[in-house]
This record gives C-alpha cells, sequence and structure tokens, in this order.
C-alpha cells in the first residue's frame, strides 16, 4: 500500500529520493496525460513531466495541505508548467490571464482529474452535461483559453462563460459523486 502523498511530500521536502520516486512513480503517467491534453505534443509533455518533477525536487513551490488535496495542488503545478513551456516554445495564440475559477472555493476540474479511473469517469461523467457547457469546460480547462476568449468564440456575453463553468462543475461535481457512491468499496 502507498503512502500518503502528503508524508512522502514531507520527505521530499528532506531530499529524500525515494520518497521523489515514489511521487514520481505514482503520478507520472498523469502528470503526462494531463500536460498532453494542454500541449497535443509528445514531446512537450515529456518536457513538462521532468520540469514538474524538478520543481518538487528543487522545491521552486510549496504544496500547502490545509488548502486543498496534493494531487490537485500537483494538478495545478502541471498546468502551469503547460502554460510556461508553450510561451517559451512560441507565440501562443491567446493572451494567459488570471483565472477566476482557481480563486474560487468550487472544486475544480484539475480535483476530479486524480487518477486514471477517475479521468475515465470525468470523460463518461462529462456526457451528462449540456453541449454548451462541455464546450466551455473543454476550452477553458484542456484548450487553456481564457473566460474572455471563450466568450469571443462562442460569441456569448463574458458572464455566461464564467455561469456555464460554474454549471458544468456543479452538475461533474454531483455526477462524480453519484458514480462514486455507486463503485462501492473494495
Amino acid at each position: 500500500m502507498s503512502k500518503p502523498d502528503e508524508e512522502l511530500y514531507r520527505r521530499l521536502l528532506h531530499k529524500d529520493k525515494d520518497a521523489l520516486e515514489q511521487l514520481y512513480d505514482k503520478y507520472e503517467k498523469l502528470v503526462f496525460s494531463f500536460s498532453y491534453k494542454m500541449t497535443n505534443n509528445h514531446g512537450l509533455s515529456e518536457e513538462v513531466v521532468q520540469d514538474v518533477f524538478m520543481k518538487l525536487w528543487t522545491q521552486k513551490g510549496t504544496y500547502d495541505e490545509s488548502k486543498g488535496k496534493f494531487s490537485s495542488w500537483l494538478l495545478t503545478v502541471v498546468r502551469n508548467a503547460a502554460i510556461d513551456l508553450m510561451r517559451k516554445k512560441k507565440d501562443p495564440p491567446y493572451e494567459l490571464e488570471e483565472r477566476d475559477a482557481l480563486q474560487t472555493n468550487e472544486p475544480s476540474i484539475e480535483e476530479m482529474y486524480e487518477s486514471k479511473e477517475e479521468a475515465m469517469a470525468v470523460h463518461q461523467s462529462m456526457k451528462v452535461l449540456k453541449e454548451d457547457q462541455q464546450k466551455v469546460i473543454r476550452l477553458f480547462y484542456f484548450d487553456a483559453k481564457s473566460h474572455s476568449e471563450i466568450a469571443e468564440q462562442l460569441d456569448v456575453p463574458l458572464g455566461t462563460v464564467k455561469g456555464r463553468i460554474r454549471m458544468a462543475l456543479k452538475h461533474l461535481q454531483t455526477e462524480m459523486t453519484e458514480r462514486e457512491g455507486g463503485r462501492g468499496t473494495t
């Protein structure tokens, strides 16, 4: 049975190579697949994986247990690393701005994307969303578009985009909770 992520992270802070290796083994595939969804580039995704685990080792940015799950924090690091790398590799066709959804208490899509099993559940759960909600979730989380870019692309008001994202996240959370309840324990 693997040790809790928080314990591994604390050991990592004391330069425990075994802890880094365990975190890498546990999260490497998730980090790669999440970054690939954003970059759509195998090479860039591999660079993101390397960058993220180097940041963990060199302690650039620190995890705070009081602010949420380790996996959610890690996926935020992955997202930021992917965006930074895409910016360095080429001039992005979009303007990056503060993400309102990351500053709310609502669950983010990253929090629901903790493991491959949950990723499949998220994919299945997205099917219950209305088409307009699916579009904004894909554009915001997987294409890294800003709220204003989504509003422009879909030709809808900015408030409508934010509302659709909030509603989609609530629906996803409900659907994911129902799926969890139906799974039972192993």
